[in-house]
């Protein structure tokens, strides 16, 4: 039987998004089942722990002092204990955490490296990693730095050092997206256990770590040589976010710790101790004001309130999770409570230096003089990281949303205020002494510090009633909670515009009336929008310099649309722009031209349409093949919206982008080109290519192309495809499509134009045409123009030029570089040479 009697290919179906967490939870879980030396080795983990009676405190002294490793042990000559502190934890805590981390690191080991490779690292990592970490204690305490010295004489056990070295050799083997990923949060969690909790193992965490990455760099550098790579701009957000929200947790974990003294954490500000009954009963001995005020703070610590010592680290938490959006209000926030965090450091590093014998007695200032480097240190260079990254972060919240975050928050801190001040001086009486407008306007900052800082600044009034004390305790929590409730909620929005207020309307208008194939992208961020003065059309454009360039052709009311070229050049010349349409048809086009413009061809336009579409004939040869091949080997299509999909879907999916965006070389370009971001709009529809396994082959997504009302077509925009996965998956995925919007009943597929690319023809070309067809052949190694181009030919789509028109020859060089830019905004210089150098070459 010959492909062209095979029984006709399936639609795809439509993924189930009511399970994507069992989904997700499913493909978490099946390496875990699969991983024989993972779960052989914790069983023996644990059976020692149980048989050595070590579960629930950790070893024993004695036997502490033999299998434990240390600058003591190593001293007296125990050379195995390098070796033997892999089988014990310090107690029920550290094996539950140990075995998280073997789990999440060793287990996808085992299938990456294999399992004599796997065991080898994990007990050479520990070996070289405990001794790596004894040797920077050794070398501290010789250099009489505080903190090590402390540490020299301590011992500890855990496996998790070698556990951190098999993650850093195993990130050398992962795509680019989790290779950054694994190796930031292996360092950040060695530098938190480290730096802020301080204790021995974190110390020798860090240098399993390093002992892994440089092992890793060691066993696969032939693979390729290195350099730098690029990460996409989303995921450049995602890093950013990630390090601030590791900058937070670090405060956070060391209040689960009593005994926390790591460098970070020297000035105990997030670890509140409440008065004991010692300190009160002496207080109380003392006077009645002072024994008010131990029992007020010791209620303060035993109320819901005492929350108020994570207040910062919270509050970054949330940031983070704006800043791993792009918001600009999220960057801003950060930078300001970090500057403030800076700022506090800098008054006491003051008052400090100006009364040393108020801090310390003079064998001891030295130190704090270097704690006070320390703690600056973090938030200077968290601040330095968001000022470098300023640029990656410019998404704008809607006017109407910003207006609403503030109403929010400005109401709670009214309410607060009022509450503490107006029903405080009703209960005046509750206070010792009794409370006066003056002292409750003085005491009202404490309300809203964390509980260390609350006698920093201002005195406040001492509560000894049931009231005074409920205002005491909730007044700042009510408002911290509101405002970090409206926070996450405003940043976890899922669209944001640059002219978000417009955008709103220009996307009401969209759908209304519609526009050319391409026009849904004018809804993407990056845009400003001129409408007319009917409101019915309206055109999206950036502004670059000088230069206004559209995005697209006009889009609106059909008989609208001529009349907007003509007024947006009006609206452009009265602000000093030269304007360029970009990417239009030939309607535009000749729009342009009765004004006295001129025209290029910047790309071709391909169409298919769908009534009567078969895959039929030998023209059809290469897509049948892929439909086949696709269903022979057990692969699926299926559509799902971006953000509503299964975690173990869109994960896979940013993996494989961001491994294409890794081996260019060059940036991911923008402006009509969509990448990860544009995924995320629920009237996008994305196309996956899915085994049997949940693995994820390639995806495609498709924005709709109205007409009144309805999507009469589709475009494709985001395109992608596995490494080393189903080869015909592109075919695969766009003929699925071909076939699902057939069955909907939709009129065409616009297979979108590629850049600098055009199908031949017999006109000579003008010389700005030859020099743009020059840049196509150029870049073609790196972004492959043409051969997206020559790869659509396989779908017999109809050809429809797509143009530049613009009203000055002269300012061709500026329109030049604003085009560069659009589609290149995040270039480095790097990246800017490495562009000229294939230009020259």
């Amino acid at each position: 039987m010959t492909d062209t009697t095979a029984p006709p290919p399936e639609a795809p179906v439509t993924g189930d998004a009511r399970h994507r967490w069992r989904i997700t939870l499913d493909r978490l879980l099946a390496p875990v089942r699969h991983a024989p030396f993972t779960l052989g080795f914790l069983a023996v983990l644990w059976t020692v722990g149980a048989v050595t009676h070590s579960l629930g405190s950790g070893p024993g002294r004695h036997r502490t002092e033999t299998v434990a490793v240390g600058v003591p042990a190593l001293a007296e000559g125990r050379w195995w204990t390098p070796a033997s502190s892999l089988l014990w934890c310090p107690g029920l805590g550290g094996y539950i955490g140990s075995t998280l981390i073997v789990l999440l690191l060793v287990t996808p080991s085992e299938r990456r490296l294999g399992v004599a490779r796997t065991a080898a690292t994990l007990l050479g990592g520990q070996i070289l990693g405990t001794l790596l970490g004894v040797g920077v204690v050794k070398l501290g305490d010789l250099a009489g730095e505080w903190w090590l010295a402390e540490l020299a004489g301590d011992l500890a056990v855990s496996p998790s050092v070698g556990a951190l070295a098999v993650g850093g050799v195993l990130s050398y083997r992962l795509s680019a997206l989790w290779r950054r990923r694994t190796r930031l949060a292996i360092v950040a969690y060695a530098l938190v256990m480290a730096l802020y909790i301080g204790h021995l193992q974190g110390v020798l965490r860090l240098g399993g770590a390093v002992v892994g990455l440089l092992a890793g760099a060691a066993l696969f550098h032939r693979q390729g040589p290195w350099r730098l790579r690029h990460s996409s701009h989303t995921e450049a957000r995602v890093l950013v976010a990630l390090v601030v929200a590791a900058a937070a947790i670090g405060p956070m974990a060391a209040i689960l710790y009593r005994d926390a003294y790591g460098p970070f954490n020297s000035f105990q500000l997030y670890v509140s101790v409440q008065p004991t009954d010692q300190e009160v009963a002496d207080a109380c001995a003392s006077s009645a004001a002072d024994c008010h005020y131990a029992h007020a703070l010791r209620g303060f610590y035993d109320s819901p309130a005492t929350v108020m010592a994570v207040l910062v680290p919270a509050l970054l938490l949330v940031l983070a999770e704006g800043l791993r959006r792009g918001l600009r209000l999220a960057w801003w926030l950060a930078v300001l409570v970090h500057l403030a965090w800076m700022a506090l450091f800098s008054y006491w590093l003051h008052d400090f230096l100006s009364h040393p014998a108020s801090w310390a007695a003079p064998a001891e200032r030295s130190t704090y003089a270097q704690a006070f480097a320390e703690q600056m240190l973090l938030p200077a260079l968290v601040l330095l990281l968001l000022v470098v990254t300023r640029a990656r972060f410019d998404l704008r919240l809607p006017r109407s949303t910003t207006h609403r975050l503030a109403g929010v928050v400005g109401g709670a801190l009214l309410l607060a205020c009022a509450a503490y001040i107006g029903i405080g001086y009703a209960v005046r009486d509750q206070y010792d002494p009794e409370a006066t407008p003056v002292g409750l306007l003085q005491g009202l900052a404490s309300e809203f510090l964390p509980p260390t800082l609350i006698d920093v600044f201002t005195a406040w009034p001492v509560p000894v009633g049931g009231t005074a004390q409920a205002l005491f305790h909730y007044c700042g929590l009510f408002f911290w909670l509101i405002t970090l409730i409206a926070l996450l909620v405003t940043f976890r929005r899922p669209r944001l515009h640059t002219d978000a207020d417009a955008a709103v309307r220009a996307r009401e208008l969209l759908g209304t009336h519609g526009g050319s194939t391409l026009s849904y992208i004018t809804t993407w961020d990056g845009n400003y929008y001129w409408f007319d003065d009917s409101g019915r059309a309206a055109v999206a454009y950036r502004v670059i310099a000088t230069i206004a360039l559209t995005t697209g052709e006009p889009f609106g009311a059909p008989d609208a649309r001529t009349a907007a070229v003509a007024g947006f050049a009006r609206h452009c010349d009265e602000r000093g722009w030269t304007p360029c349409f970009y990417s239009v048809g030939a309607g535009t086009r000749e729009a342009a031209e009765r004004l006295g413009w001129r025209s290029v061809q910047v790309a071709e336009d391909t169409v298919v349409p769908l009534p009567g579409l078969a895959f039929t004939g030998k023209k059809w040869q290469d897509v049948r093949t892929a439909l086949n091949k696709a269903k022979k080997e057990g692969i699926t299509a299926e559509w799902w919206s971006y953000p509503d999909a299964p975690v173990a879907l869109t994960d896979q999916v940013r993996s494989i982008s961001e491994e294409w965006v890794a081996d260019k070389g060059l940036p991911e370009m923008g402006f009509t080109l969509g990448g990860l971001d544009e995924l995320d709009d629920p009237a996008v529809r994305c196309l996956l290519a899915v085994d049997a396994d949940r693995t994820v082959h390639g995806i495609t997504s498709w924005m709709p192309v109205f007409e009144n009302g309805r999507p009469v077509g589709w475009t494709l925009d985001f395109m992608r495809r596995r490494a080393g996965g189903f080869r015909g998956s592109m075919e695969f995925l766009i003929a699925s499509a071909a076939l699902g919007f057939q069955e909907e009943g939709a009129h065409f597929l616009s297979l979108s134009g590629a850049p600098l690319a055009r199908k031949a023809t017999a006109e000579p070309p003008a010389a700005l045409q030859r020099m743009l067809d020059y840049a196509g052949k150029v870049l073609e190694p790196v972004y492959g123009f043409r051969s997206l181009f020559n790869f659509k030919a396989k779908f017999q789509p109809q050809y429809h030029p797509l143009y530049m028109s613009y009203p000055d020859p002269a300012a061709l060089p500026a329109i030049t570089r604003a085009i560069g830019k659009a589609y290149l905004p995040h270039m480095t210089p790097t990246q800017g040479m490495r562009l000229m150098r294939q230009f020259s070459g």
